[in-house]
């Protein structure tokens, strides 16, 4: 078989769409990115973002030859992977992406939702690999969330289940951005982290000394980095902020053990750069709070393996075995 033969079977390209910027590599089939390219997002035209879209994929196909092209959106995708019915940080409404870049690079094109993408890599080739039952947890601004279930995707039957970061885990709660309240992403996020600090800070100065030396003294500078390097530090006020987020997460992972009974979480998003620190207690409170613990098996927590190419690696992938 020719060598243009073998890169045609073994290539592909994904394609991570975000509010400022479009990543995009060549993956190969063990998940690998070989090269890659970079697009600012014109986030308020729907037009300008698909010729960007487009334009950076021209680049990576114009020296590798690639068997199709995945695209990992942050929003609501269609249950054909087609189409973008909602994203929140773009101008997209009932984009028909599919179509629209097929006739654009005569590709064939798979679109995905990027937490699904993601979820998909670190099951195929990171923290989840070789486990059939998995959910990959993308904790960031928001909580984002894959399912994994016999080794396939669970999609739903529109294309928009595991909006995980959306269950209700205190009623009339803190206002969520979906416009309802209470949501976990509201008590379990980066964005949450970063709001306990603030807040501890400004109660709590004297607990505080470390964050506020990070942030030069004033609190609404605090930066969810800030917190984990606080937190290693010793800072007090850090510490209480990463107890408080691992009882959220282990509670709402409990919750999601009981009706999907998975045999791995995975933890990915920029919060799971603080490891153990935050591994430790979101574990020990979802075994305090898993129903009928100690009569039966356990899932394991992992910290994700593949960090921000995930959802490339992802989308490629998909669009491989499309």
């Amino acid at each position: 078989m020719s060598t243009r033969e073998d890169a045609k079977e073994s290539l592909a390209i994904g394609v991570d769409i975000g509010g400022t910027k479009i990543a995009a590599g060549v993956v190969d089939q063990e998940g690998r990115i070989v090269a890659s390219t970079r697009r600012d997002t014109p986030a308020e035209d729907p037009s300008k973002t698909l010729d960007a879209i487009a334009d950076a994929i021209r680049e990576l196909t114009s020296k590798h030859v690639c068997v199709g092209v995945g695209l990992g959106a942050a929003g609501f995708v269609d249950e054909k992977r087609s189409t973008v019915m909602f994203a929140p940080n773009l101008a997209w409404r009932d984009e028909h992406l599919r179509t629209s870049l097929e006739r654009m690079l005569e590709l064939a094109v798979v679109v995905e939702n990027d937490a699904n993408a993601a979820a998909w890599a670190e099951a195929r080739f990171g923290a989840a690999r070789g486990e059939s039952h998995a959910v990959v947890l993308t904790v960031g601004t928001g909580i984002g969330g894959g399912i994994v279930i016999d080794g396939e995707l669970v999609r739903g039957r529109y294309g928009v289940a595991a909006e995980v970061g959306h269950l209700n885990v205190v009623p009339d709660g803190r206002r969520c951005g979906c416009g309802l309240q209470g949501c976990w992403e509201q008590y379990g996020s980066g964005s949450a982290l970063e709001q306990d600090a603030q807040e501890q800070a400004v109660v709590s100065p004297a607990m505080a000394v470390e964050l506020l030396k990070l942030a030069d003294g004033r609190a609404e500078n605090i930066t969810g980095e800030m917190v984990t390097q606080a937190a290693k530090a010793g800072d007090v006020a850090a510490l209480w902020c990463f107890d408080e987020l691992g009882k959220w997460l282990g509670r709402g992972i409990a919750q999601l053990a009981a009706i999907l009974d998975p045999g791995v979480f995975v933890i990915a998003g920029g919060v799971s750069a603080a490891g153990e620190l935050l591994l430790a207690r979101t574990e020990a409170v979802f075994h305090r709070h898993l129903t009928g613990r100690g009569h039966r098996p356990t899932a394991e927590v992992r910290i994700a393996e593949l960090g921000p190419d995930a959802g490339i690696v992802g989308a490629a992938d998909l669009a491989r075995h499309r």
